[in-house]
């Protein structure tokens, strides 16, 4: 399984970048409006340069409170940005979430935005394949307890 197989099957599949001299308010906002976790940091016409998340708005926070909204999403985006091409192999893609602790990865296709992929998102992915195999293996073992 791949990146690209778990992004066509997410209901949104929109991507709302911020520029990376727009304000933390402005993301923040982005954020709240959304319900999203985090941001792409991407300059008009450009590749992303970086990823804004909750936690380094809560990172900004504590870093000091004055003038805290009007800093520019430069001074605080993680970098690089996560980033993962859509024909990652899922199982590597899960791996290096866990490993590098990260809940967001930004799907990419060369240069292009493809989607956002949570740690959500593979939780989902991983229940549905539980509950297919399950469904699989209780029609097996009725099959031979039928032929029994």
């Amino acid at each position: 399984m791949r990146v690209g197989d778990v992004l066509r099957g997410k209901k949104r599949r929109d991507v709302v970048t911020v520029r990376p001299s727009d304000d933390l308010a402005a993301a923040v906002g982005l954020l709240l409006e959304h319900t999203i976790g985090g941001l792409p940091v991407v300059p008009p016409g450009g590749p992303v340069l970086g990823f804004v998340s909750e936690r380094d708005v809560v990172r900004a926070v504590e870093d000091g409170c004055e003038g805290i909204l009007r800093r520019r999403i430069d001074e605080i985006m993680a970098t690089p940005a996560p980033l993962c091409e859509i024909d990652d192999p899922l199982h590597e893609v899960m791996a290096r979430m866990t490993r590098d602790r990260l809940r967001h990865l930004v799907v990419v296709d060369g240069d292009r935005i493809e989607g956002i992929l949570s740690i959500g998102d593979l939780v989902k992915q991983r229940i549905q394949e539980l509950e297919t195999e399950a469904g699989v293996l209780r029609d097996y073992l009725a099959g031979q307890r039928a032929r029994e």
